[in-house]
């Protein structure tokens, strides 16, 4: 089985890598990573680098594909080469998948066009923009495509795929060999459980982000 986990400048590296160590964990799985040209990628921090083996042109089919996000995917609509290659891909894949703001570029490539999906929280406004049916939950099964909300949401996103394709004692077998076993030392994980002030310090993060890039 083919895994291609797509990458672009300034991408969120846990959106990619927690799917990563989940789906690379399958039976008989290749994984590749691949970018517009072949060579390190940098993060949204500068500091981590992912290499791309392949190039968009060279990899054209595959059984999963998994976009990660960012705070500046908003900035790859509507003319990135990642867009053209997520909307031929789908053609052939057994699994369209994205994390965060990954959904973004599946809707800017025409797969979400009155589908139910997530996002980050603070983009789902945007993702609705694009056509798309946004929605709070956490993963969010459409047919082929799944798309997870932000960042850490893309290991819950990929253990719920291998349930689906191989059942839940392969899901549980890979979730105890990750130990990923969550116990954070709050509960603010989604603007629902987090205190007024929090979501909107956030909010304020965001939007100079936002600012920023524009």
């Amino acid at each position: 089985m083919k895994i291609a986990i797509a990458l672009y400048d300034r991408f969120t590296a846990l959106d990619v890598i927690g799917p990563y160590q989940v789906l690379s964990a399958l039976p008989g799985t290749e994984t590749l990573f691949v970018a517009a040209k072949r060579g390190p990628v940098a993060d949204d921090s500068g500091a981590v680098r992912l290499e791309a083996t392949r190039s968009f042109d060279e990899v054209r089919e595959a059984d999963i594909v998994v976009v990660g996000g960012s705070p500046f995917t908003h900035t790859l609509i509507p003319h990135d080469p990642i867009i053209p290659w997520l909307r031929d891909m789908h053609a052939r894949t057994r699994w369209t998948t994205s994390v965060c703001t990954g959904s973004l570029l599946l809707a800017a490539a025409g797969l979400l066009r009155d589908v139910e999906a997530t996002s980050h929280w603070m983009m789902l406004d945007f993702l609705g923009g694009l056509g798309a049916k946004p929605t709070l939950q956490r993963v969010v099964f459409a047919e082929r495509i799944v798309t997870a909300a932000g960042v850490s949401s893309g290991i819950d996103m990929a253990l719920a795929l291998v349930e689906r394709m191989y059942g839940r004692d392969l899901a549980e077998t890979v979730q105890l060999a990750i130990e990923y076993d969550p116990q954070p030392p709050t509960d603010a994980g989604s603007p629902a459980k987090a205190r007024p002030e929090i979501v909107a310090g956030v909010q304020k993060l965001f939007a100079g982000i936002l600012a920023s890039s524009a």
